[in-house]
């Protein structure tokens, strides 16, 4: 990892510096998951050990916005390694816990503006939706990630107040994003709000899935445009531009500047 860093470097102008770097992986989580790449406490240490070489400076953090995002691959693990319903809230307290703790490491670091994303509701992705033939969100899920959001929010809030600078700290309320589309698809030109573009042909294969003889056994619909999902887990970039303008409604600009 550290040392793709080191051929990134070389390869990439350092014009595009300003414009910042990303340090997530896909899949993985506050703590370790089933993805091999490292989770956010080592996520951010990468980004220290460019800080120690100088690539970006103390001037270059201070005018700059730190984004951290949790997205719930912790709590899919946790359900995939047999966690519990009943020891649901008390995992979601440590995953809130570590990530206040990564939040007061990036500001330890030299930020002065951090923004961390809600959890976004996991019971209506299409992969708990399938149970209901993806006509309804799964309340029990999406009761969770409001304990995960209110966690996060009382937990910012406590921040901001021992700090001396009460905005150092937000939240991007990515949950009321996503609702308000679910909500109102056709004021989005959404047509199909649960139910995935792309899906296994049967229940034993996903999007992208192929056999052995790499025959593709995956359906895309003729119209992402008109979906709000991609695959089980992700919208579509349709999806996504909805929540963002539904952000930008609520002031996703005064919130990063």
């Amino acid at each position: 990892m550290l040392e793709s860093f080191e051929v990134l470097k070389k390869i990439v102008s350092k014009q595009y510096l300003k414009y910042g770097m990303n340090f997530a992986y896909g899949g993985t989580g506050v703590f370790d998951t089933f993805t091999s790449g490292p989770n956010m406490t080592a996520q951010i240490d990468s980004f220290n050990q460019l800080i120690q070489e100088n690539v970006y400076t103390p001037t270059d953090l201070s005018k700059s916005i730190a984004y951290v995002s949790v997205a719930g691959n912790d709590y899919n693990h946790y359900l995939a390694t047999n966690g519990s319903l009943p020891g649901f809230p008390s995992f979601i307290a440590s995953v809130v816990k570590q990530t206040t703790t990564n939040l007061i490491h990036l500001q330890s670091i030299g930020f002065k503006r951090i923004v961390v994303g809600a959890l976004q509701p996991l019971g209506c992705l299409p992969l708990t939706t399938a149970q209901a033939s993806f006509q309804s969100c799964n309340s029990t899920f999406n009761d969770l990630v409001a304990l995960h959001n209110n966690l996060l929010n009382q937990s910012v809030t406590k921040l901001n107040q021992e700090t001396n600078d009460h905005n150092t700290f937000t939240i991007l309320d990515i949950f009321d994003g996503f609702e308000s589309v679910l909500n109102h698809p056709s004021s989005h030109n959404i047509k199909e709000r649960l139910k995935p573009c792309c899906f296994g042909v049967s229940s034993e294969y996903s999007c992208g899935s192929v056999d052995e003889n790499n025959v593709k056994k995956y359906l895309v619909c003729e119209n992402p445009e008109s979906t709000f999902f991609w695959d089980g887990l992700h919208p579509t970039q349709a999806g996504w531009n909805a929540v963002y303008n539904e952000l930008e409604k609520r002031g996703l600009y005064k919130i990063l500047y």
